[in-house]
């Protein structure tokens, strides 16, 4: 992910969860605020790529489906007009140390209360709560609108 250090940028963990979706909307409107640009990243991991056996699965093909997926979910929660203005980043890594990574520098960092993941109850997810630990920007953590 190549910064422009001049440039504000708000830093947004995508992942299909609700909560994920109203973090979106939150950081599009804030960066709004601070003439500020919105990097969407989403972060995936093969689970036992790194084991005894190789992957099930052509890794190149499913970051191509990702990344497609990732612009139509965009485009789904934003509208077109606001996705086009939105920088989708697609990202093999463990999700906390990605979203710590791409934080750097960044005005602010805001995730979901809960991903895709965890306990029903949880008030925070596990990555919530790291990056809230750990991120040298400010953390902006929102839960999914009820409705």
């Amino acid at each position: 992910m190549d910064r422009d250090v001049t440039e504000r940028r708000v830093v947004v963990g995508v992942d299909g969860s609700p909560s994920s979706y109203a973090a979106l909307r939150w950081a599009l409107r804030y960066a709004g605020l601070v003439d500020g640009v919105v990097e969407a990243v989403a972060v995936w991991e093969l689970p036992g790529l790194y084991g005894w056996s190789g992957p099930a699965v052509d890794m190149d093909l499913d970051a191509e489906e990702a990344r497609d997926k990732m612009r139509q979910e965009l485009t789904d929660v934003l509208g077109a007009d606001a996705a086009g203005s939105v920088r989708s980043h697609l990202v093999h890594g463990n999700t906390t140390d990605v979203l710590l990574r791409a934080a750097e520098g960044a005005e602010a960092l805001v995730v979901g209360s809960r991903g895709r993941g965890g306990f029903a109850r949880a008030l925070l997810g596990s990555v919530s709560q790291q990056v809230s630990q750990h991120a040298t920007c400010p953390v902006v953590i929102v839960r999914a609108e009820q409705g």
